[in-house]
């Protein structure tokens, strides 16, 4: 039986369920972390220029579409694979969720080190936003 089972997420007798409040609150600190991208506007826009915008760094209504897309997609993945993860199980769900989100940053560091403003639509919108989107699923149907 796989760690990730739906099985396995029966707690065995004299299992202590104060481990549950601190993963409840990693997730909702990652989950939120959507709401928290206007911090990383200015940087992104002060990229390469780093005092001040120079030629070359993406104008703000460029980096809006980033979390534009990521928002869309948590949306679209809540929707298709809402019967997944109600079959597949919490441990599942999360990992994937876990895969994504991370998934999607690093993808998107990438594209900031590249400055290659599509790989961060790629890494951040749609594979974070997949990740979101499964994390906030999870976390509803708790």
């Amino acid at each position: 039986m796989s760690f990730l089972a739906r099985e396995r997420t029966i707690a065995a007798p004299g299992y202590s369920r104060w481990l549950i409040p601190p993963a409840a609150l990693c997730i909702h600190l990652c989950i939120g972390q959507a709401y928290a991208f206007s911090v990383f506007n200015l940087p992104l826009n002060k990229l390469i220029g780093i005092s001040k915008p120079a030629a070359g760094d993406w104008p703000l209504t460029d980096l809006g579409w980033i979390f534009s897309i990521a928002i869309v997609f948590l949306g679209l993945s809540a929707a298709v694979f809402g019967r997944w993860v109600e079959e597949g199980g919490p441990r599942r769900a999360m990992f994937t969720s876990a895969l994504c989100w991370a998934g999607g940053f690093m993808i998107s560091a990438v594209g900031v080190y590249l400055h290659t403003l599509w790989i961060i639509y790629l890494g951040y919108g749609v594979l974070g936003g997949i990740g979101l989107g499964l994390g906030y699923i999870r976390r509803s149907r708790r």
